[in-house]
């Protein structure tokens, strides 16, 4: 085999017992052969697709598999963060208000990614200081549809922070933290949660040990099947560990955020005795709000967290100030779709995106569709510094400087079981700035050693 067709090949195993499977590649002849080898040496067993353009040039640098469709996991984020800042504006913010009526006070959710356990309980100090009598607690959710969990969303996700549920009443990520630390020797770890409440229960069956021979893992799970607040914590915990904290999804966030506001209220001498859910009335008053931060520092917590809560409260929210009507997962992603194919450029109808996470195993795109998005981006001034400054990034106080990448690169990662992606662009030292996708699916165990491929990938391209 001559030269030139060597470096225009790339050979992958899928297995030492199966024929190999060969893609052609495109690109610079000094780069097919860089990445190439790269890639060969690494012996992966998955699925790759690869695009990377120079955004100076505007010449495809290396291209693999780029119109194949995968599972992007968490590179969805970057539709959900672009169409945010396009459509909602980057003074957007979301207001929880209360309102009062007929001895009824209303709390009512605008959908805030980011309602703190302190701005709530500032709402419950202002209440306390008004002449109020007040009955009832009305838990207003109605700005967005009541369906928690999003299409293709694994039935058993169980109650990670990842999975938390989705209200326009929301508080803490609709999260608990727990803190642990070990307790004394055969007793439990002592527990600690923020916040304290009697909505959810806790059954604590750990044991503080420093025996690590028959160790059994620390767990702390929620009966997420029977939909209930009940948290068990099993395992071990040795005596010389440190503090940690474990955060775990709450059920029906609506009811958790009210539940916490009484309690607030309780708490300054105002007692109210029953909590419902509904709208609030015509002739209501509005008493105080809480507005959120701007819409910037909300999408630099969904990209650099790439917080779930966040991307479907996004998406809800579009939905809902297209149409003034209840925001859903319907609508929201309707005009998601309309703003990439008629402004981006990307044609919908041969990808799918099914929600704003990425949590979805429904959701399929290629890295030439990711490259257009970062391309349009780019070449969009009005936007261009904004979102690609909302980016995880690798640069010495970035959260990217971990890997092994140069030191410009601001890129989206995202995982899932068997799924490992990394979109962005790299800032290379010759003043060229590139824009690249990989994307790869089908992978079993750890995902290290294939980040690790795209770290060596990233700095091949840096290199130009």
């Amino acid at each position: 085999m001559n030269k030139l067709k060597y470096t225009s090949i790339i050979v992958f195993f899928i297995s030492c017992t199966q024929s190999p499977i060969i893609y052609t590649s495109v690109g610079k002849l000094s780069l097919k052969k860089k990445i190439s080898s790269i890639i060969n040496e690494s012996k992966i067993n998955t699925n790759i697709g690869i695009k990377a353009i120079s955004l100076t040039s505007g010449k495809t640098l290396f291209d693999l598999n780029s119109n194949s469709l995968f599972n992007p996991a968490s590179n969805n984020k970057l539709y959900t963060g672009l169409s945010a800042l396009s459509l909602l504006d980057s003074n957007y913010t979301f207001n929880t208000n209360l309102y009062y009526d007929d001895n009824k006070l209303y709390l009512q959710g605008g959908g805030d990614p980011d309602l703190s356990l302190r701005s709530l309980d500032s709402l419950a100090t202002i209440i306390s200081k008004m002449d109020l009598e007040i009955e009832q607690l009305i838990l207003d959710d109605t700005r967005m549809d009541s369906t928690t969990y999003g299409q293709g969303w694994m039935w058993d996700e169980g109650a990670w922070w990842y999975s938390a549920q989705v209200s326009a009443l929301s508080v803490n990520d609709n999260c608990v933290d727990f803190i642990i630390s070990p307790g004394l020797l055969g007793k439990p770890a002592k527990i600690k949660t923020i916040p304290q409440s009697n909505y959810f229960k806790i059954i604590n069956n750990s044991i503080t040990t420093n025996d690590i021979s028959n160790f059994m893992k620390f767990e702390i799970n929620r009966d997420w099947k029977n939909n209930t607040n009940s948290f068990t914590v099993s395992g071990n915990i040795l005596s010389i560990s440190d503090n940690d904290t474990l955060f775990r999804n709450i059920h029906d966030p609506t009811q958790f955020t009210g539940h916490l506001f009484q309690q607030m209220l309780f708490e300054k001498g105002k007692k109210i005795n029953s909590i419902n859910k509904g709208p609030v009335t015509e002739n209501a008053k509005l008493i105080t709000s809480h507005k959120s931060k701007k819409l910037i520092p909300i999408i630099e917590n969904l990209m650099v967290k790439s917080d779930n809560l966040t991307a479907e409260l996004l998406i809800k929210t579009i939905g809902f100030e297209a149409n003034k009507k209840e925001g859903n997962w319907k609508n929201g992603l309707e005009e998601v779709r309309k703003f990439i194919n008629d402004s981006v450029g990307i044609d919908t109808a041969t990808f799918s995106i099914q929600d704003g996470s990425g949590v979805s195993r429904y959701n399929y795109g290629s890295p030439s569709q990711y490259i257009d998005l970062l391309k349009w981006v780019y070449n969009n001034k009005a936007i261009r510094d904004q979102f690609i400054n909302t980016l995880p990034n690798s640069t010495p106080k970035g959260v990217l400087n971990k890997r092994s990448l140069p030191n410009k690169v601001y890129a989206k990662t995202g995982s899932l079981s068997g799924v490992t992606t990394f979109s962005g662009y790299i800032f290379t030292n010759s003043g060229e700035i590139v824009a690249f996708s990989i994307l790869m699916n089908g992978f079993k165990g750890d995902s290290l050693p294939y980040k690790n491929l795209q770290d060596k990938i990233v700095s091949a391209l840096s290199m130009i």
